[in-house]
């Protein structure tokens, strides 16, 4: 994906082929794939790639003289790297955090003309009392957390220090910027093949070729789940100011979403809203948001130190504190997976 903006950068056939295993898959339609490979650049330095000449000009000039490793890419004792590899060895996907999200914060502010401009906006972000860090920094990196931050923090003061920046480099404001980011980070999802998938339905196809088209994709996508599994997307995070004022519910009356397929976030409502009616996401995905209330508050005092108090969590008040068998034997698998945050725009 484009190093700035997560735009998917295989086309759609590419795409399938990748997640598929197999090379000689041909979609049909190909004038539906949106992917502009004329238009991609790299930096010619360090061989990142971009969707484009704006997204490379882009990342020069917020973050990527800094971050640029130029010849040294694949040195693996450069200092950039042996952060990556350590977050890489101590953390698994989906993230809710980036250590490389956190590196871009940085970078912006060392590249940045008005500092002071950079560090208010990053401060908008909510923040936490220290044994509410302290959680969020044990649910993303586990029981050994306390000697994994410290390694994360060296290794990320020795790559990226800064003076101006010196708290954030000390024990308890590193503890802060990772649980900032991890507590606000918002996932991103991107996919040349849902692009496609999605120009396709907007065809005005004959009812036979519309069924057989439908019937392709239907296939294509239970074959690609037995190959490669539920994660197809690109997948990053980034910090949204006015997305991450948005409270959770139960029931929400916004949703978010990337329909230009990169991190452009779109808040979408879900019904009619009401001038000054509160704007409300969920925190949950569609199947977390059907268990019962004690599942869906687990979830959520867990990943985000939270009791939720919405219309449904009020009206169910009364309801036994216990899951059903079947939430009890999903409840294992939903929390050691990650609530989809990673990397990508600052």
């Amino acid at each position: 994906a484009c190093d700035h903006c997560l735009r998917a950068l295989e086309t759609a056939e590419e795409n399938a082929q990748r997640l598929l295993g197999k090379s000689s898959l041909v979609l049909p339609h190909p004038e539906q794939c949106s992917i502009r490979k004329d238009l991609h650049q790299q930096c010619p330095r360090c061989q990142v790639m971009y969707c484009s000449a704006e997204c490379r000009q882009a990342a020069l000039e917020q973050y990527h003289q800094v971050l640029c490793l130029g010849p040294s890419r694949d040195d693996p004792t450069h200092p950039l790297n042996k952060l990556q590899e350590a977050w890489r060895n101590m953390h698994y996907p989906p993230e809710t955090s980036s250590i490389m999200l956190m590196a871009r914060m940085v970078a912006t502010i060392k590249q940045a003309k008005d500092k002071e401009w950079w560090i208010k906006a990053f401060s908008q972000f909510c923040s936490k009392t220290a044994n509410e860090e302290e959680e969020i920094v044990h649910k993303l990196l586990g029981d050994k957390f306390k000697g994994q931050l410290e390694l994360l923090r060296l290794l990320f003061t020795e790559a990226l220090y800064d003076e101006y920046l010196s708290r954030w480099f000390t024990p308890e404001g590193f503890r802060s910027l990772f649980a900032l980011v991890g507590t606000n980070g918002q996932g991103i999802g991107t996919s040349s093949l849902s692009q496609w998938v999605q120009a396709c339905d907007a065809l005005d196809l004959p009812m036979l070729q519309r069924e057989e088209l439908d019937a392709f994709i239907d296939q294509l996508y239970k074959d690609i789940e037995k190959e490669s599994g539920e994660f197809l997307n690109c997948e990053g995070s980034g910090l949204y100011v006015l997305q991450s004022c948005c409270n959770h519910s139960c029931i929400p009356n916004a949703e978010t979403s990337f329909p230009e397929n990169n991190f452009l976030l779109h808040l979408t409502a879900l019904e009619d809203i009401e001038a000054g009616e509160e704007i409300c996401i969920s925190y949950l995905d569609c199947c977390q948001r059907e268990r019962s209330r004690h599942s869906r508050n687990k979830i959520l005092r867990e990943n985000y130190l939270f009791t939720c108090s919405c219309p449904k969590c009020l009206a169910q008040a009364d309801d036994a504190d216990v899951t059903s068998d079947e939430e009890e034997e999903g409840e294992g698998e939903t929390d050691d997976a990650e609530l989809e945050d990673e990397m990508t725009d600052v």
